[in-house]
């Protein structure tokens, strides 16, 4: 019963009418709404200025939203109220990185929202639809399209292949806000990620304008130059504190 009204909310989703306007999404006073987010996540705003930067990537009221690996809540917490009942936020987490804890807290918590979804598939294998959406967030998350893992069952992805079901799920216009741990320019990206979890932001681009998007900006507003780039960003001396790059693409019209 539950997969088959998941199913129905998601079909009532994904056939709601297109944006009817470009009005800001109020942004600021979602993130103030602490009653109602977690507070292990209103702890994080103070490392990840959440206002500022769905204000930069350009969020609005009304947009079909994709949180990529979005399961603890953080950003959909913040944009499910800011784009409102004539929007939507659709969740997709790695089936690798769920259990049913995460998966019975998340529906307790959007049962109460009523335009939120969570879509799981293999992290190889991002199913979420097509020409879907007009609003991507991918938060600390994109270096891992170049992590291998075998105790996780994370096989060796190719980036190009990846990021054409992204590609595929935008609607033309749409915009992707790309946030990631800065690593030193150069050297071997899988090595680097492997180690550090960080990720050239050259390659970020370059990646993403190869897949077809668009740069439209770039904002400094997460960097950290006290961030040497040497350290693991799990370590406890930059953990939540590391020096991150912020991209801004569209897909073309």
């Amino acid at each position: 019963m539950r997969i088959f009204s998941n199913l129905l909310i998601g079909a009532a989703m994904l056939l709601a009418p297109a944006m009817a306007s470009a009005e800001p999404a109020d942004v600021a006073a979602a993130v103030a709404a602490t009653a109602n987010r977690t507070e292990a996540n209103v702890k994080l705003d103070e490392g990840r200025k959440p206002a500022e930067v769905l204000q930069f990537l350009g969020l609005q009221k009304g947009m079909r939203v994709v949180d990529m690996f979005g399961a603890n809540q953080y950003w959909s917490e913040i944009m499910a109220p800011a784009v409102g009942p004539e929007g939507y936020v659709v969740v997709w987490q790695p089936t690798q990185f769920l259990n049913d804890k995460r998966r019975g807290e998340f529906a307790q918590w959007a049962s109460k929202q009523g335009n939120v979804l969570l879509l799981a598939s293999p992290f190889e294998n991002p199913l979420i639809g097509l020409n879907q959406y007009d609003f991507l967030l991918m938060n600390l998350d994109y270096h891992d399209v170049y992590w291998q893992n075998e105790q996780r069952k994370i096989p060796r992805m190719e980036p190009d292949v990846w990021l054409r079901a992204i590609f595929a799920a935008m609607k033309p216009g749409a915009t992707l806000g790309i946030i990631d741990h800065v690593a030193a320019a150069g050297g071997d990206t899988r090595a680097v990620v492997e180690k550090l979890h960080r990720i050239d932001p050259a390659t970020i681009r370059a990646d993403f304008e190869r897949a077809g998007f668009v740069l439209d900006g770039e904002s400094q507003i997460l960097r950290n130059p006290e961030d040497d780039h040497s350290l693991l960003v799990f370590d406890p001396k930059i953990r939540g504190k590391t020096d991150r790059a912020i991209f801004r693409f569209k897909k073309p019209n």
